[in-house]
């Protein structure tokens, strides 16, 4: 299919972008990647009467640490996650995450911002973000807002964006040191969307006991466990822990049906990702801290 008829702008700088979306308000949509705006406009699930082009505007791909934060730029692509040094070295659970979207060509196109503010339900990157208390950089005409991650995504591909305003950036705060992560995922195929999934960083201290816990479960937005996550503090990792916080983190947990998984089937699934995720986040955390076992 092919999309409805739209006028295409092409601006130059974020200013021009930005006055755009404030003259054009909720007729406009801006493109950077393509991979999930396109395809719903070509099913036209969606018919934007204006595009406004974010590639020609420099500044917005880059990925840099300051102070110890990571800060990514709204138009970097996806495989710069995977590639990246610093990120692999540091912020592991999101080369990993960013490594289960679709295929390498998708990711070379494909944004860090596009993905996370298109907000699809069970999307790696929105969950990884959540999982690591990223905060989301939002500006519009005159005014700019920081919205944490859990607050940014509201439901099925809903987010508090006003319709005036772009995603920026993107900012990760540092991990605690030797944090052990995992992104665990089920779909049908390789590269499909994920049926459900769970993240999880841990950090020990050198006892061994857990003095810092993520965990997030794939669903309409990134449920974070925070029940769960404080629960953990203070025990040592152990098979039966992670298989008794899976089950808290997941017995409640609100999930929807369709053609691919019906919601009973996702739930089961979130709890058995999300104690693997949570054992291998402590396996790796033990092996990063000295003289630790589990």
């Amino acid at each position: 299919m092919k999309p409805a008829a739209f006028a295409y702008h092409d601006p130059t700088s974020l200013e021009e972008a930005l006055d755009l979306m404030m003259q054009l308000g909720d007729q406009a949509r801006p493109l950077a990647g393509g991979q999930s705006l396109v395809p719903l406009m070509n099913f036209r699930l969606i018919r934007p009467a204006h595009l406004i082009d974010l590639n020609r505007i420099e500044g917005l791909n880059y990925l840099t640490i300051d102070g110890g934060a990571l800060r990514i730029g709204a138009t970097t692509r996806q495989r710069q996650l995977e590639r990246s040094p610093e990120i692999e070295q540091r912020w592991p659970l999101l080369r990993d995450a960013a490594g289960f979207i679709g295929h390498v060509q998708i990711r070379n196109r494909g944004t860090v911002g596009g993905s996370v503010a298109h907000a699809f339900p069970s999307a790696e990157l929105p969950v990884a973000m959540t999982t690591h208390d990223a905060v989301m950089v939002l500006r519009a005409k005159g005014k700019e807002r920081r919205i944490g991650a859990e607050k940014f995504f509201l439901g099925y591909m809903t987010t508090v964006m006003e319709p005036s305003e772009l995603l920026v950036e993107i900012i990760l705060p540092p991990l605690p040191l030797h944090t052990g992560w995992s992104y665990q995922e089920i779909s049908r195929r390789h590269g499909d969307f994920a049926l459900a999934g769970a993240a999880s960083v841990i950090a020990l201290d050198t006892q061994g006991s857990i003095i810092h816990a993520r965990l997030t479960l794939t669903g309409a937005t990134p449920l974070r466990a925070r029940q769960v996550e404080d629960w953990l503090l203070g025990q040592k990792p152990a098979p039966a822990l992670f298989k008794d916080a899976a089950r808290r983190a997941t017995v409640d947990l609100e999930q929807d049906s369709d053609i691919h998984a019906s919601a009973e089937y996702r739930r089961e699934a979130c709890e058995v990702l999300a104690r693997r995720a949570l054992a291998q986040a402590a396996e790796r955390a033990a092996t990063l801290t000295e003289g630790i076992s589990i």
